[in-house]
């Protein structure tokens, strides 16, 4: 008998709305996740305290864990802290980091886990993949999918904006991966997820064609559910091929090379999509991601980011060395520096540097 459908691994419940935090304690409940409130909370030592006076009183069972930083051994301490003392659920309460720290540890005792974002740093809300720093730098890391998605928008409203213009790169780069996915398959016969690409697709248009901007709601929302959808296309596809291609290869090159001087991950992967965009021989694209960019005052040429010229073109030369085993336009033009430095140049003067 045919397979007619898919079990989508997903979260059980996504919240986005404004006031969400203020009811965490009964969704927990109703979805059965936490009727009895014996929940380990991963927090940062910023946010995460302020919103700690705020739900320790509604949740007096819960546990709070300071999260140091986003390394592997942030994690496994954790893991650590919360074996063997019977929860229902680890809860991440924070940003991109607090929520990867948590996600790991969770799945290193075999708990759920739930992930309240307090910004919108990039689509590690829901994905399930943690990027944890380590001795060698940064590594991914296998995970489950949270059960649970929370994002209040009042809390994302507070948060620097900084953060939110960091999701906005992130999202419209899913535009550039999927090209990359799509370049594989035409040249190396890659299978291709229709689904998980329709999602990831989806989300990363959404953003890149809203006409609103950091302030507003609607736009915050739609930002949201774009990185939920993100995330989801990534456990579908199993791998991070729907939302990872040379913009993030870019991005994770800078990471390596300069990691004193880097900037967020969303800054610097927005910038290798409008340059991956170009490279690909798609001007009128590049020249869409670079005009979006700017309007969310995101970077758009190096400088920008405080790189030189001859520093991006280092960081491109040697981008295809973070992923091994991965096709994208860097790998398909295998471009030396002196051409990568001139194909800048036509970038620069396309988009009106």
């Amino acid at each position: 008998m045919p397979v007619l459908t898919r079990l989508i691994p997903s979260p059980v419940v996504v919240d986005i709305r404004s006031g969400a935090l203020d009811d965490l304690a009964s969704l927990l409940a109703d979805q059965r996740i936490s009727a009895s409130g014996k929940l380990a909370f991963a927090v940062s030592g910023g946010s995460g305290q302020a919103l700690r006076e705020r739900l320790a009183p509604v949740l007096p069972g819960a546990d709070w864990y300071a999260v140091a930083d986003g390394t592997i051994d942030a994690a496994v301490t954790l893991a650590d802290g919360i074996k063997g003392k019977r929860y229902d659920a680890v809860v991440g309460l924070g940003g991109g980091r607090i929520i990867d720290v948590a996600k790991y540890a969770a799945a290193r005792v075999g708990l759920p886990m739930v992930a309240v974002a307090t910004n919108l740093s990039h689509d590690g809300i829901c994905s399930p993949v943690s990027t944890l720093d380590n001795d060698n730098g940064r590594g991914s890391y296998g995970v489950p999918t949270p059960i649970a998605i929370v994002i209040d928008l009042d809390v994302i409203r507070d948060a620097p904006d900084r953060f939110i213009r960091s999701g906005i790169g992130d999202a419209i780069s899913n535009i550039s991966a999927i090209a990359d996915w799509e370049l594989s398959h035409e040249v190396n016969g890659e299978a291709i997820d229709g689904l998980a690409a329709a999602m990831a697709r989806t989300a990363g248009e959404a953003v890149l064609r809203h006409p609103g901007g950091v302030g507003d709601d609607e736009f915050l929302m739609v930002l949201s559910e774009g990185l939920v959808l993100s995330g989801i296309a990534i456990s579908i596809s199993g791998d991070t091929r729907p939302s990872s291609g040379a913009c993030h290869e870019i991005s994770h090159a800078f990471d390596l090379l300069f990691p004193e001087r880097a900037g967020s991950h969303g800054e610097q992967v927005g910038l290798g999509a409008a340059f991956a965009m170009h490279l690909r021989g798609a001007p009128e694209e590049s020249g869409l991601f670079a005009d979006v960019l700017r309007r969310h005052s995101l970077p758009v040429l190096p400088a920008e980011l405080g790189f030189s010229v001859d520093e991006f073109v280092q960081a491109v030369e040697y981008a295809p060395q973070t992923r091994p085993g991965r096709f994208t336009i860097l790998e398909h033009l295998n471009l030396s520096a002196d051409q990568i430095k001139d194909a800048y140049a036509d970038y620069a003067k396309a988009i009106g540097s």
